[in-house]
């Protein structure tokens, strides 16, 4: 089977070794995505419009490996702070609401900065 490595254009990817997405046959993996903080559409404390870039940020992602939303069967979804749960819940719930992809919501110590409040993965299968 063929692999396609999707890359971002993170400098992180090259020192960490690693990409955005792998699609190897019809299985599209997409690697723990944060928000991008600019503290005007997208704040530090809002983890609500954070997930919405996550998911709107991947949404590209995905197309470019050939493949939709429509084509997530699971979610991973790590969180600061559990409290965020109904915001983070309601921004994917916009996106997600009639695919009903298996997910799941974790909360976690830290991320890599003390902006980030959410992270997501996402696994897709192409019909």
């Amino acid at each position: 089977m063929s692999r396609k490595n999707i890359l971002s254009g993170s400098p992180w990817e090259d020192k960490m070794g690693y990409c955005r997405a792998v699609r190897i046959g019809n299985i599209v993996e997409v690697a723990g995505t944060v928000a991008i903080v600019d503290g005007e559409a997208v704040k530090a404390d809002d983890a609500y419009a954070q997930t919405k870039n996550i998911i709107t940020r991947i949404e590209a992602v995905l197309k470019e490996a050939g493949a939709t939303l429509d084509d997530v069967i699971r979610t991973r979804i790590f969180t600061t702070e559990i409290g965020y749960f109904d915001e983070i819940a309601k921004a994917h719930g916009e996106f997600f609401h009639s695919i009903k992809p298996t997910t799941g919501i974790y909360e976690i110590s830290k991320l890599v900065a003390p902006d980030y409040l959410v992270e997501i993965e996402f696994t897709a299968i192409v019909q």
